[in-house]
């Protein structure tokens, strides 16, 4: 029996711990928080700010388990994490654990070594309930904002919808942006590029130092370089440096993951928690950049015998936050000698964290910078030419050059040939092209996380869960922006020729950017008008600030939230009162058929066109919005255009052939099927041949590839990936197979797998009154509907077997029921006495949809 129970967060962090510790330790894991707030209801009391707490219905068996351990162990080791979230996590163990003082140690630990665990264990301290409170101040604020501002927007604009302290700010950062770029108005100027040559016939590329605003200043510039006899006017060199970046920060490490590997924030955390559970690097929540000492003697140590010693410069960066905490490390190696591991993805992350840390303690790299002017002085604007040389590559050597997306494209240094001053140089070709000014970029996942950073707002463990959350509310999305098209002058001297030609220029498109959705941009419109304070960025980073002097001890937790409780359910009450309806209108025009009104909203189910009023006479007529498509932006024209659908289109062998709109996009629909139409292609573009190429597509996809006891077997891919489908059972289709080529062996194997599981499926069934006994992945339970239930242990405490619950009464299964939910069968009665309204409002809802034809 070990005398030590140590208790970590994840197992994966309790099999590596357990490796450094003797048999006197025994290591388990909380599988993180073991307690929160209700999932259901406030979970608060208001008047004095209490939090709630209840073990989750999962974690009951863990508790009992963890409960049983305490027992049998002189001391127990809170050994959660160190940031503040792990700190709650301890006392929260300790709390339901009833774990007094004398038996409990807490300790901390930046890397999962064996010096760091042992140091660890060496110098134990108690729960700092500062940390706690500052985590308890966050968690109830959030839920207070949450739980306050959410039924004033089910009321105000559309049920179901949320609202949250940090996801709204993320949101109206996007929608901002959004905006900008849709009142943004392009300036074109010309830009000229001359391409020159030496008496040995190098080239030199340089740019004109001067953009012309219109077409025939720059056409008379070219008219005097013809006959203009360029010299060299001037070459001047100057040394210059480029020094390292600072080892990552969570944000930074998302930020540079994103741009050089292509991971995004929570795919990135997710890796970053892998390695560090594996001992393979730091803690990955920091916003510090600084490194303990042996750190930077470990780096030393490695670029001396890797690169030599006058690649090594010692050094340690200060975090500009004022609210880092400089007890962190960064993210960093736990051991230099370990240059990559054996787990692929893992091993990307890991190398970009290595040689990030290893070129923060590098030399700088020495560059020398050449400018060569190039002209006349006949003209009135001359040339420039730009090049670089690394003289030195220091921390280049590790970590190689990065280019941000913020740098210009066309600002590519070269080598530059050897040139004099006073030599004369021939004109290849100069050009002038037509350019126009760009909007700010959409934000990535990385530019938000850099922004959100910027701003305060939020902190190291938030970012992901953010931006995780805003895409799962559909309050933004990653859809494809198709680019339009304009026409650019372009101008070419070429032999004492100008040649002029107008070219097709795409522009606007954008892919992987962060956009707004409708519903997300009357949410931000309307917490921006009525909740300006809560959604100002200002406010949302002095709110961290406040959790910051929590944590240091300079402020009480359940003071702030008085603070700020008593200025915000006035404002909730007052817009729940007062504020109008949000639907996002906009009037586009008038129907040149009805004379009626046209407008672009918001409705029950997503962004749609009226046309007509709710109060009219006549009832109004409604379309659905494609893909791409959005109420700020459609235009009159493209909203008339969508009530052409559905069309009918003629039989196609012996079915009826439509065309329309629906939730998952544009369709043709072929008897009782509906066929998508492919990405891009225009719906009212689909004619009676594209119509039936369509189905003919889907016909030869859906035709059997094979057969199963003499009927045939076809395949697809679905939501859930790739599947089989035998009668009208689906199978999925593991990737240990290859989908393009199943062999006959493989289909048999597949449904043979499917039907000896369906086959064990039912314990017992009842199919008239839609109740079920089933076999699940973590025991019997039982089915009502599309609800789950659980089997009540027997009197003496063990479980049922399969062949006990064989026996078990309908009654008795509905009595199991009833104990866990007693409106059950309540709640099947009443539907049946509504069933005839509910007809009657769905048909009055959809007859404007009959219209549209």
């Amino acid at each position: 029996m070990s005398k030590n129970l140590v208790i970590v967060e994840s197992p994966a962090k309790a099999k590596t711990i357990q490796k450094y510790l003797g048999k006197d330790f025994e290591v388990k894991s909380s599988f993180g928080h073991i307690r929160d707030l209700p999932k259901k209801g406030m979970g608060i009391d208001l008047a004095t700010f209490s939090p709630d707490y209840e073990v989750s219905a999962d974690k009951k068996k863990l508790v009992t388990e963890l409960k049983a351990a305490v027992k049998k162990a002189d001391m127990v080791w809170l050994a959660s994490d160190e940031d503040r979230e792990g700190e709650a996590i301890a006392w929260h163990l300790a709390d339901e654990l009833k774990l007094k003082p004398e038996n409990r140690k807490r300790i901390v630990f930046h890397e999962i070594t064996k010096n760091a665990i042992l140091k660890a264990i060496e110098n134990p301290r108690d729960i700092d309930q500062n940390l706690v409170n500052a985590q308890q101040a966050r968690r109830v604020l959030d839920r207070i904002v949450g739980f306050e501002m959410s039924p004033v927007l089910w009321k105000k604009v559309k049920p179901g919808l949320s609202a949250g302290r940090v996801q709204s700010v993320a949101v109206r950062l996007i929608v901002e942006r959004e905006k900008e770029i849709r009142e943004f108005v392009p300036r074109a100027s010309f830009k000229l590029d001359g391409i020159f040559l030496n008496k040995t016939e190098q080239e030199i590329a340089a740019k004109l130092k001067k953009d012309f605003e219109k077409e025939e200043e720059a056409e008379r510039f070219l008219e005097q370089a013809k006959t203009t006899e360029f010299k060299v006017l001037n070459v001047e060199t100057k040394p210059g440096t480029r020094s390292a970046s600072a080892p990552f920060t969570t944000s930074t490490l998302q930020q540079e993951a994103s741009s050089r590997l292509g991971y995004n924030v929570t795919n990135t955390m997710r890796l970053a928690q892998r390695l560090y559970e594996e001992g393979f690097i730091t803690y990955m929540r920091t916003d510090s950049v600084n490194l303990s000492q042996e750190a930077i003697e470990g780096a030393k140590k490695q670029i001396i015998s890797e690169y030599g010693a006058e690649y090594s410069s010692p050094r340690n960066y200060t975090t500009k936050s004022a609210s880092a905490q400089e007890a962190h490390e960064a993210i960093r190696p736990t051991d230099f000698g370990v240059k990559s591991i054996g787990d692929a993805q893992l091993n990307k992350l890991y190398q970009l964290i290595y040689r990030r840390t290893l070129a923060s303690q590098m030399a700088n790299a020495k560059i020398e910078k050449t400018v060569i002017e190039i002209g006349n002085k006949s003209l009135p604007h001359h040339f420039e030419a730009q090049g670089e040389v690394i003289i030195f590559d220091g921390f280049l050597k590790a970590y190689g050059i990065v280019k941000t997306e913020d740098d210009d494209e066309e600002n590519n240094e070269k080598l530059l040939p050897k040139v004099s001053v006073g030599e004369i140089l021939n004109y290849k070709s100069i050009t002038a092209t037509e350019k126009f000014t760009r909007p700010s970029a959409r934000y990535t996942e990385a530019g938000l996380v850099r922004k959100l950073e910027e701003l305060g707002i939020g902190r190291p463990s938030t970012y992901a869960p953010t931006i995780q959350t805003i895409q799962n509310r559909e309050y933004v999305d990653k859809r494809e922006i198709e680019p339009q098209t304009r026409e650019v002058i372009k101008m070419s001297l070429v032999k004492d020729q100008i040649r002029k030609v107008v070219l097709d220029e795409k522009f606007g498109g954008d892919k992987n950017k962060f956009v707004p959705t409708d519903i997300g941009e009357v949410v931000n419109d309307f917490l921006t008008d009525n909740f300006r304070e809560i959604l100002d960025y200002g406010f949302t980073a002095r709110v961290e600030e406040g959790f910051d002097e929590i944590a240091n001890g300079d402020q009480k937790w359940k003071e702030m939230m008085t603070d700020f409780y008593s200025k915000f359910h006035p404002r909730i009450e007052d817009v729940e009162e007062n504020a109008d309806r949000a639907t996002g209108d906009r009037l586009l025009g008038i129907d040149p058929k009805t004379g009626k009104n046209v407008h672009a909203r918001i409705g029950r189910f997503g962004a749609m066109i009226q046309i007509g009023e709710t109060d009219d006479e006549e009832k109004p007529i409604f379309a659905s919005l494609m893909a791409g498509q959005n109420i700020a932006t459609i235009t009159l024209e493209e909203a008339l255009e969508l009530f052409k659908l559905p069309f009918d289109l003629k039989e196609f062998e012996g079915h009826p052939v439509s065309v329309g709109v629906g939730r998952f996009g544009p369709y043709v629909k072929w008897g009782e099927t509906f066929i998508s139409i492919p990405k891009g292609e225009d719906p009212l573009s689909v004619d009676q041949n594209r119509a039936e190429e369509i189905i003919n597509e889907k016909k030869k996809a859906d035709a059997p590839i094979a057969t199963y006891k003499g009927e045939p077997v076809t395949k697809g891919t679905g939501r859930f990936g790739p599947f089989i489908k035998y009668r009208d059972i689906f199978v999925n289709v593991p990737k240990k197979y290859n989908f393009e080529n199943l062999s006959q062996s493989d289909i048999d194997e597949l449904i043979d797998a499917k039907l000896e599981k369906e086959a064990n499926r039912y314990i017992q069934q009842w199919e008239k009154e839609k109740i079920s006994i089933e076999n699940g992945r973590w025991g019997p339970f039982i089915k009502f509907g599309k609800a789950m239930f659980k089997i009540p242990k027997k009197k003496d405490e063990t479980k049922y077997d399969a062949e006990e619950l064989k026996e078990i009464s309908l009654d008795e299964v509905k009595k199991w029921i009833t104990d866990q939910d007693k409106n059950a069968f309540a709640e099947k009665k009443k539907p049946t006495a509504k069933k005839a309204t509910t007809a009657k409002k769905t048909t009055a809802a959809k007859k404007p949809a009959a219209k549209k034809k």
